[in-house]
């Protein structure tokens, strides 16, 4: 299947297509390959576009990132990203046994590559600062899409669902947080105090 069309699917009829998801044969390199690295690109070229070209309107004071930092901020939040949904993939897998599903990385990784879809979809708003938060709204979509592909791909039993879902939110979140605070760090704090 395309990138497109996936994309479109898993956004538009989730429980279909992760019912499609969870049958078909794929490798982790196409997952990341085919799919992850291209969509994990949408929200790093919007950002850059938004603080660097367009900037930010911050009430009193405007800002607008630096080309060179703002092209370094957009490569190293793209590769952390990619870095982030892999770790969470490897989190889904481990987890796994004590929610009473089973171990399968590749499995583990459908659902951590493709749930990040809203999230990288969403990025597009980036392009705009002052509407970055539909990102996070996206994100939150994602979290549904998380649910459904964790209960579907994984075939964790009803009871144990909430459990394993809490569990991998807080560890994404933990994931995100410090993605977030690093990069955040790094580009934003030293052109903050200037």
């Amino acid at each position: 299947m395309d990138i497109f069309t996936r994309a479109k699917e898993i956004l538009l009829n989730p429980k279909s297509e992760w019912e499609t998801v969870k049958t078909e044969s794929t490798s982790l390199q196409d997952l990341f390959t085919k799919y992850a690295i291209i969509l994990a690109a949408i929200p790093a070229v919007a950002g850059f576009i938004g603080y660097s070209v367009f900037g930010m309107n911050m009430g009193i004071a405007s800002f607008r990132m630096p080309i060179g930092t703002g092209f370094g901020h957009a490569v190293f939040s793209y590769i952390l990203g990619l870095i982030g949904v892999y770790i969470i993939g490897y989190v889904i897998d481990f987890l796994a046994p004590t929610f009473g599903s089973t171990k399968d990385l590749v499995q583990s990784m459908k659902v951590s590559v493709y749930s990040a879809t809203a999230s990288w979809v969403g990025g597009i708003f980036k392009i705009i600062p002052a509407l970055s938060i539909l990102t996070l709204l996206a994100g939150l979509y994602g979290l549904y899409l998380l649910y459904l592909g964790l209960r579907t791909v994984k075939d964790v039993p009803q009871e144990k669902m909430i459990g394993y879902f809490i569990s991998v939110i807080i560890i994404t979140i933990v994931i995100y947080m410090i993605v977030g605070a690093i990069t955040t760090s790094i580009f934003f704090g030293a052109h903050m105090m200037r």
